[in-house]
């Protein structure tokens, strides 16, 4: 309905005298002002010259661009088009100069502890703060290679090999790269489409796919890394009790020792992590130079003349027949290539330690795609380089035994026919398991380098240094996944601590886990589960490239150009394919971790946005789907009532809305629609900042409806370009929806005209028009404008003494200042805020308990519909509709309809025959037939004291009189036309009587509207129609369809 109500500072029509049944309209005070969100903003003025003169406009800058609630605390803003357009009404000059406001400080007021967009606007930090930021080698290159050469490098790759022989290990290191390869162009891509802040692979798949899946895999990737950190230092601990157990060392028992050295080794990194990223920077480069000369050692120690040490246990430096005879596969006990794939890959599986840290780099738009497909290269190759060599130098079985030669000339047989010819008889292998060689030892890198001890520095590295960078990953990316506060009970760990904002909560859980992990978890079992959370992560940033890309957002433009969607979708089939060949049962729990936090989050729905590509595809699918529907003609088997809604502001009628919403539920259209009347610079105002909180009320109350609004200098104007502009194709209303005028006795005749006038325009626009009444009325504004004034006459209070908080006793001037200005406000608001006397509270209570009534369950009882007119069944049709929802499916339908005298059975059956036809069940069928009664006296003396007010009495008057005063008040009723439509009019009253006799019990009335002619019945005549025949009645509805059928009986 229109917003400025007729009643307020209007002139009320004279003819009536006003009285108080109606609900009172509490006066407005002086600080009821709407300020927009601008104006409660701090600005700073500043003078602009462009262009060789003054003005408001300003040219591009980056400043203009930063997101809202920056944590900087302020950001610059550009003239809005509504300054520019009233720029001489709205600017002050200054020396000549203009003022324009040029940044805007943020209030932060319930940042705290809110999803919100801080990340993505802060203002990168200047690096001589003394914030600690990385470039694309120490940040991400090094994190990266030293997280991919594990300890697979010198422990199982010589098994894989083995196994697999060098052909197919060569495709078990290639297609690890691939699907490396593939993710690393994937993140490459997200990376530099746009600002990447802290939070790593969360942080990308979060933006791209949007907080259901971000929060999902953030969650479990962040649990996941903390669970590494245990499974690699167990492996450091592993090889260091090796070595206390050569040495006759072992402190308590293996097991035991095992723990011990373990918690030691996360407490010392632990220490490093929290010291700050500097220091932990530094030990990563430390790690990294042992970690070189260890893989240098394996290179240079290949060259080495072998030893006949060496020779016994399978190393003879580089032979062809020995690289020939490595090169087939040779499976042994159950294994296949798929399951050395499953021992290799994840080892590859370090891609994203740079990524992790990505608030900690200076430009990770730069640094993430170069660090990362770099260090893919460069492992790549190590890998195969290390693995080819020991191929080339090293046969798969050898016993040890020195004493086992061959006589150069023997006849050589068995699988190891290389060592025959190099003079060594490995056959026995053949017979019983040896214990050195490719496929026996893990030590054989160790055997094969130039200095063993390296083999086992370059161990310690490796696992040191992974568990570090898992150890730093974790805790940053949970605390990203904590700041944007998607699960509200994790809040607690985003606080960060220091100039580098460090997670120092996150880093003690992922120590209390990894600790908990090494003393009581089976790291054997658990070690596929989090292989598989990491893959999992994998795939969903393929998806996320693929899915943006698809989407083909104009803001989906990364800066990396060396991609392709339909790669990024193999790279993420392929990840879920590796993730069943690793481990199939673990691919299922992954699945079904990630699938339940998706339903979490999606049902708690956090209050963010940021414009994720799924936005972008559900837009383009409605478009297209629109589209679609445009080329098709409507069918009456799929009519559903689509339905324009007059409520004004989205809280302003409750009910109206909830039964509306009844009808279309989740499958048809609801449009809550507002007129704002008035001038329209101010009009346009006050629609524009009211707008995002009129979709807001709807959403959080959880109605399906869209909101849409517009200005206009009258109520009529703006619902006619409402009824005519609304809907997009076949997604446009069909069906008015309006709450009957029950003050039309008192306002101005300008607003009984324009009320009217809407109806006629939906009847010529050829909607279907519905009108509901109820005893108690269906305006809230007034109890919600009073609200509202009293909760901002409170907050300002609290607001005035919180500033003396922080004081204490020292402002006690300032304190008796507040006070009073405190005082000051709520006396100005006493009109407002004063209880209401006890008849209007009464009448205040019934409309509240009354706007809430379709949002409840209805009790058992009926629906009486009165389909007195054949307007296409839309008077039948909506409620059967509304037996059809959960809060109606205990009532009942009861049909009444008007029939002849003495033939009510035959009327009721042919009835009955329809509805049969129809499908549509209802309790009973009532035949009136007595509606051609005259009204009673008593009814008919009502009808005359309601139109009294409005009548011309021309009849008792000469001509010229009756002529001069039809001219000066041609919207009064006339004697000739209430003579012409007596019939008419008695029928009304006559209906309300029935309905008083028939369906004073009923839920709810629906009864077929009467229409009056154009420029034939007068407005006031049409009003008193409606209101004698909905008065004193339980809720009523009045419906009339356009004419157009709306049912059939056809399959």
């Amino acid at each position: 309905m229109e917003r400025f109500k007729y009643n307020r500072g209007e002139k009320l029509n004279p003819a009536y005298d006003k009285t108080g049944d109606d609900p009172p309209i509490y006066q407005e005070s002086s600080f009821t002002n709407n300020f927009s969100n601008e104006e409660n903003r701090a600005v700073r003025p500043s003078v602009v010259s462009a262009f060789g003169h003054d003005t408001l406009d300003r040219v591009p800058n980056i400043d203009f661009y930063r997101n809202a609630g920056s944590v900087s605390g302020h950001r610059a803003v550009r003239p809005s088009l509504q300054e520019l357009h009233d720029v001489f009404q709205k600017v002050t000059v200054y020396n000549g100069g203009i003022s324009v406001p040029d940044t805007v400080e943020d209030d932060r007021e319930g940042s705290e502890g809110t999803p919100s967009d801080n990340l993505e606007s802060a203002i990168p930090t200047d690096n001589k703060s003394g914030v600690v930021k990385f470039g694309w080698i120490r940040g991400v290159l090094v994190r990266c290679m030293l997280n991919i050469w594990g300890v697979m490098l010198f422990i199982r790759l010589s098994w894989v090999f083995g196994q697999a022989g060098w052909g197919l290990g060569t495709v078990v290191i290639a297609l690890s790269c691939v699907v490396t390869t593939i993710t690393g162009l994937s993140m490459s891509a997200i990376s530099t489409n746009g600002v990447v802040r802290g939070g790593g692979a969360y942080y990308m798949i979060s933006r791209s796919l949007g907080p259901e899946f971000g929060g999902s895999i953030g969650l479990i990737f962040a649990f996941a890394n903390a669970v590494a950190v245990a499974m690699y230092v167990v492996g450091f601990a592993e090889t260091v009790v090796f070595l206390l157990e050569e040495n006759d060392a072992i402190m308590v028992d293996k097991l035991n020792d095992i723990r011990i050295v373990s918690c030691i080794t996360v407490i010392l990194l632990l220490g490093i992590s929290v010291a700050g990223m500097e220091w932990e920077a530094k030990a990563q480069i430390i790690l990294l130079v042992i970690l070189l000369a260890a893989i240098v050692n394996v290179f240079v120690g290949t060259f080495i003349p072998a030893t006949e040490e060496k020779k016994a246990k399978g190393f003879f430096n580089y032979d062809l027949k020995i690289f020939l005879e490595n090169f087939p596969p040779s499976f042994r006990n159950g294994e296949s290539f798929f399951s050395v794939f499953a021992v290799f890959f994840p080892a590859a599986t370090g891609i994203l330690a740079g990524a992790n840290i990505s608030g900690d780099l200076k430009d990770p738009q730069a640094a993430i795609p170069k660090g990362t497909l770099l260090a893919i290269l460069i492992t790549g190759v190590t890998y195969l380089g290390v693995a080819l060599c020991v191929s080339a130098t090293v046969v798969r079985d050898a016993t040890g035994n020195l004493t086992e030669l061959i006589a150069p000339g023997n006849f050589c047989k068995g699988s190891e026919i290389a060592a025959c010819k190099l003079g060594y008889n490995f056959s026995s292998c053949d017979v019983q398991p040896c214990k050195f060689g490719l496929m026996n030892s893990f030590q054989v890198m160790t055997m094969v380098s130039g200095f063993g001890y390296l083999i086992t520095a370059g161990t310690f590295s490796a696992t040191l240094s992974s568990a570090l960078a898992s150890l730093v990953s974790a805790p940053k990316v949970f605390q990203a996944l904590c700041k944007d506060n998607i699960y509200k009970a994790l809040h607690f760990f985003a606080k960060g601590h220091g100039k580098n904002n460090e997670p120092i909560r996150g880093y003690i859980l992922t120590f209390v886990i990894s600790v908990a992990f090494i003393l009581i978890g089976d790291l054997n079992t658990i070690a596929p589960i989090i292989s598989n959370f990491f893959l999992a992560s994998y795939a969903l940033i393929n998806f996320s490239c693929f899915h943006a890309s698809y989407a083909k957002s104009p803001g989906w433009r990364p800066a990396y150009k060396f991609y392709n969607m339909w790669l990024s979708l193999l790279g993420a089939l392929l990840c879920c394919v590796v993730m069943f060949v690793i481990n199939w049962w673990a691919a299922l729990l992954t699945y079904a971790i990630e699938i339940l936090l998706y339903v979490y989050v999606a049902v708690k729905k956090p209050d963010v946005n940021w414009g994720s590509s799924k936005q972008a595809v559900t837009f383009v699918s409605a478009v297209s789907n629109a589209l679609t529907l445009a080329a098709i003609e409507d069918h009456v088997k799929n009519f559903r009532p689509q339905i324009l809604v007059l409520t004004g502001t989205t809280r302003s009628r409750p009910a109206l809305l909830d039964l509306a919403h009844a009808f279309s539920k989740n499958y048809g259209l609801c449009l809550a629609c507002e007129v704002f009347v008035g001038p329209r610079s101010e009009a346009l105002q006050v629609m524009n900042a009211g707008m995002e909180k009129s979709k807001l009320w709807l959403r959080k109350t959880k109605r399906k409806a869209f909101y849409a609004a517009v200005a206009s200098n009258t109520f009529k104007e703006g619902a006619e370009h409402l009824l005519q502009a609304s809907g997009l194709g076949r997604l446009k209303p069909n069906t008015l929806m309006i709450g009957f005028k029950r003050n039309w006795r008192t306002i101005a005749t300008e607003a009984v005209q324009s009320y009217v006038g809407v109806l006629h325009d939906a009847f010529d626009f050829e909607y279907g028009t519905v009108m509901l009444r109820m005893n108690q009325g269906l305006d809230m504004s007034h109890i919600i404008e009073a609200e509202e004034e009293m909760l901002k006459a409170v907050k300002e209070a609290q607001d005035l003494e919180n500033e003396m908080l922080p004081n204490g006793g020292k402002g006690k001037g300032l304190f008796r200042k507040s006070r009073k200005s405190s005082q000051q406000v709520l006396t100005a608001r006493v009109s407002v805020c004063s209880p209401p006397p006890p008849q209007v509270a009464m009448i205040n209570e019934g409309l509240v308990e009354a706007s809430t009534q379709f949002k409840k369950k209805q009790p058992k009882g009926t629906i009486d519909v009165w389909w007195l007119f054949d307007d296409g069944g839309l008077t039948l049709l909506l409620p059967y509709i509304l037996t059809t929802r959960k809060k109606w499916k205990d009532c009942k339908l009861r049909i009444f309809i008007a029939g002849q005298p003495g033939r009510s059975e035959l009327d009721k059956q042919e009835m009955m025959s329809l509805l049969q036809k129809f499908r549509i069940n209802c309790s009973d069928i009532s035949v009136i037939d007595d509606l051609h009664v005259k009204p009673s006296a008593e009814s008919l003396k009502i009808l005359e004291d309601l139109i009294e007010p409005f009548r011309l009495h021309e009849k008792s008057k000469d001509a010229v009189q009756a002529a001069a005063m039809q001219k000066e008040h041609p919207w009064k009723i006339t004697d000739e036309e209430l003579d012409t439509f007596e019939e008419k009019t008695n029928l009304q009253v006559r209906v309300n009587e029935l309905l008083q006799e028939n369906s004073k019990s009923a839920n709810l009335i629906i009864v077929s509207m009467p229409i009056a002619r154009k420029e034939t019945v007068s407005d006031f005549l049409y009003m008193a129609w409606l209101d004698i025949l909905t008065k004193n009645l339980p809720p009523i509805l009045l419906i009339r369809g356009n004419h157009k059928s709306v049912l059939t009986f056809y399959s």
